[in-house]
């Protein structure tokens, strides 16, 4: 499904016009960053996935 430092697409594009967030905080909540401006929202999970279009890129295994 999706994890942290993941790249998402959402179903409406941010006021800057990007459609590029990163998952920067998963929990009950959730904590992306748009990546053109840097704008930070949070939301609870289910406003996220029902919001959430599809991951665009998964995050690099740091292991």
């Amino acid at each position: 499904m999706f994890d942290l430092n993941d790249i998402v697409e959402m179903k409406k594009p941010h006021a800057c016009g990007a459609n590029r967030w990163q998952i920067i905080r998963v929990g009950a909540d959730i904590k992306i960053q748009c990546t053109q401006c840097q704008h930070i929202v949070m939301m609870s999970r289910r406003d996220f996935t029902r919001k959430m279009k599809k991951v665009l890129e998964k995050a690099a295994d740091s292991e």
